[in-house]
């Protein structure tokens, strides 16, 4: 912060006004300070915003006048006229022995071209019965603008769909439950429990072995009634899954399964004396009513051995219903087989797609999913677009516009800016067919940032809802690089501690601490990235913190990583007090 005393301007006026009130207005007004806050002026949020506060000196303001100082600032031959500080002295009644004091805060719209340029004041003397005036030269009060907030990157993060696809090994549950007489392990064929024999389930399962399909693990559960003939034998339900694994070996062997039955994994899992089965059991049957089940529940609820409790059971009223309803099923070996779901690999989907794409195929070659995910397999953009022109042209799905979308963002953030359109076009479809879709808000926001449409895209992010991590961390994102565009700095911080990052959020971030006086914090986000405008705003840090040996050391990698810098930094107002140090380093 300088101060600027306005003698020299007012001893030129003083000339033009000898011999008359506003004469001697002006020369006493010879001592007065003027002070500029920051000086030289700083450019936030597309504004130049400052503070000017002046004290004139006793005696300055007779009865019946003002003094008015003008703030104007000049850039080439262009000027704008700021706003002014006037003294008026009927509100300084103490005038004549005390000093009056003012200050206001001024600002102004940054344009192009605005730096250089100079603040300039210009008082003006009047009477306030006459209107009659006169005025000093111009004083010049701040050359130039700090132009840091110029370094904010913009942040476009894209949101992809889930294509819905699981190129992963999934595991396919195939299960057949065989039942056995009271007492017995070995498989009475003609037994139907549930309406379907134990041969045609044989059968069934024998022609599934047959299928040869990939298979992980064949887990029998084999299980017995709660009463004293089935509880008798404690190896029962270990002998009835012992029953299914042989006969599914001897299938094995005849299908000529060779090494490949050596890769599958058999468990085998007894259950004995348990009420679990018997519990579940009784919940879904419907031949007793719900009071005669508590008395059940009540039982194995209660104290006593599995063995009493099927005792205490057998005193019930409805026990030889339940023992010809319910028990025969939970004399079984339940059998379930896991075997791996058929899929294309990934080198097959690829060349598909392309054959897709190419109009070698029928669009019906792939799912959808195995469309949208071939996208997913090449790192070349045009080809992602490609495919997902394909997959919503072939499904008209809003996860294929969204991820088209999504793919000409990208391609417009690595400078072909004529994608944005098609973007808007793609994301305005998707928004048709699926409007609350996070991704697709999400990606629109990005297209608005893009285009510098910063409002538009800070109205957009403010209703994106998202219950994922990702999407609300890209969003974070964005809002805190609007924020900090705007110079909200605590609001951009607050949004960049939740933000999904990358390089440029990380400078951002850095930028909020380093904009809003916070150099330690600043430091510690730009140090995380090894990048010449990162080292720049190192040196920039360096010099708020009067750190010669700082600004020295970054401004020489920040030149060094990008040598366009060199003027820039020679010409940095930031600079200004460490021509040394900013020589040294980028010589």
């Amino acid at each position: 912060m300088k101060k600027f005393n306005l003698a020299m301007a007012f001893a030129a006026g003083a000339i033009l006004l000898s011999g008359c009130k506003l004469d001697k207005m002006i020369k006493l007004a010879q001592e007065n300070d003027l002070q500029v806050n920051p000086n030289p002026l700083e450019v936030h949020g597309g504004n130049v915003p400052f503070e000017m506060s002046a004290v004139l000196p006793p005696k300055i303001l007779p009865a019946n006048t003002s003094f008015t100082l003008n703030t104007i600032y000049v850039y080439g031959d262009q000027e704008v006229s700021v706003g002014s500080i006037e003294f008026t002295a009927a509100d300084f009644p103490n005038s004549s022995t005390t000093t009056s004091r003012k200050a206001t805060n001024f600002s102004f719209p940054y344009q192009e071209g605005m730096n250089p340029g100079t603040l300039y004041v210009q008082g003006v003397a009047t009477d306030t019965r006459n209107g009659k005036s006169k005025q000093t030269d111009r004083l010049a009060v701040a050359q130039g603008l700090v132009m840091t907030s110029a370094w904010i990157k913009d942040v476009a993060m894209t949101s992809y769909a889930d294509h819905g696809y699981n190129d992963k090994e999934e595991l396919i549950p195939t299960k057949v439950d065989f039942y056995f007489d009271q007492g017995r392990s070995n498989l009475r064929t003609s037994l139907k429990y549930d309406g379907v024999s134990n041969a045609s389930k044989r059968d069934q399962l024998s022609a599934f072995i047959a299928e040869k399909n990939v298979t992980r693990t064949v887990t029998i559960t084999g299980t017995h009634s709660p009463e004293g003939t089935e509880t008798i034998n404690s190896n029962l339900s270990k002998d009835r899954a012992a029953t299914i694994e042989k006969y599914y070996r001897s299938r094995m062997d005849r299908y000529d399964y060779k090494g490949a039955a050596d890769s599958i994994d058999f468990i085998q899992k007894p259950i004995v004396q348990d009420w679990s089965a018997f519990k579940a059991a009784l919940a879904a049957y419907d031949g007793i009513s719900a009071d005669e089940k508590a008395q059940y529940n009540n039982i194995i609820n209660g104290s006593g051995s599995f063995v009493e409790k099927e005792k205490e059971m057998k005193k019930l009223s409805t026990y030889k219903k339940v023992f010809n309803d319910v028990y025969p099923g939970l004399r079984s070996a339940k059998t379930e087989v896991l075997t791996v779901k058929p899929k294309k690999s990934n080198a097959e989907i690829a060349v598909l797609a392309k054959a897709i794409v190419n109009g070698e195929a029928s669009a019906d070659t792939l799912s959808n999913e195995e469309l949208m995910f071939s996208a997913t397999l090449t790192p070349s953009l045009e080809e992602k677009a490609a495919i997902y022109k394909a997959a919503a042209d072939k499904s008209g799905m809003w996860q294929a516009h969204n991820n088209l979308a999504a793919t000409h963002i990208e391609m417009a953030k690595r400078g072909d800016a004529s994608k944005l359109d098609g973007a808007a076009t793609q994301l305005e479809i998707a928004m048709n067919k699926m409007s609350s879709a996070a991704e697709v808000q999400a990606n629109m926001a990005a297209v608005q940032v893009l285009q510098g449409d910063y409002d538009a895209a800070y109205e957009t992010l403010n209703g994106v809802s998202s219950s994922s991590n990702d999407i609300n961390g890209k969003v974070s994102a964005m809002k805190g690089a609007v924020e900090l565009r705007n110079a909200e700095y605590d609001k951009a911080k607050a949004s960049f501690a939740s933000a999904k990052t990358n390089d440029n959020v990380i400078v951002d971030r850095g930028l909020a601490h380093l904009l809003s006086g916070d150099y330690k914090m600043a430091d510690a986000e730009f140090k995380q990235v090894e990048r010449a405008d990162a080292y720049y705003l190192l040196a920039v840090s360096a010099a708020r913190q009067n750190n010669a040996s700082g600004v020295g050391s970054n401004l020489k990698k920040a030149v060094d990583a990008e040598p366009s810098y060199k003027d820039m930094a020679l010409n940095d107002l930031e600079f200004t007090n460490f021509a040394d140090a900013v020589n040294e380093a980028v010589k």
